[in-house]
């Protein structure tokens, strides 16, 4: 009986991980993620934010709900578009959606 016990004591304990080598794969997955994913979205925000800051008067654009328009009056919130000869309106910036291209200029 006394030889039992003096084998299950001598049986190597099972190693165990350090803390440190559970995070790394948190971490990789993690750099992945904004690698991937949230540098891409920013960079198309960005470059967004500048096309519609440099929209002015008598450019064509289309805005998020699929309208078709023709600037008239730049403000520094709004734009004041006339989508069909007479019928002006007033949007915010941040609705526009695209510019659209000139005739004989090419769309990105």
């Amino acid at each position: 009986m006394n030889s039992l016990l003096m084998l299950c004591n001598a049986a190597p304990a099972a190693p165990t991980q350090s803390g440190m080598g559970m995070f790394v794969p948190l971490l990789l997955i993690l750099a992945i993620f904004y690698f991937m994913l949230v540098r891409p979205q920013q960079r198309k925000e960005k470059e967004r934010r500048k096309m519609i800051d440099e929209l002015r008067a008598g450019a064509k654009i289309i805005f998020a709900g699929g309208l078709m328009g023709t600037i008239q009056e730049a403000t520094e919130k709004t734009f004041k578009v006339e989508i069909c000869p007479g019928v002006t309106i007033e949007i915010a910036r941040a609705s526009v959606s695209a510019v659209v291209p000139a005739e004989g200029e090419s769309a990105k």
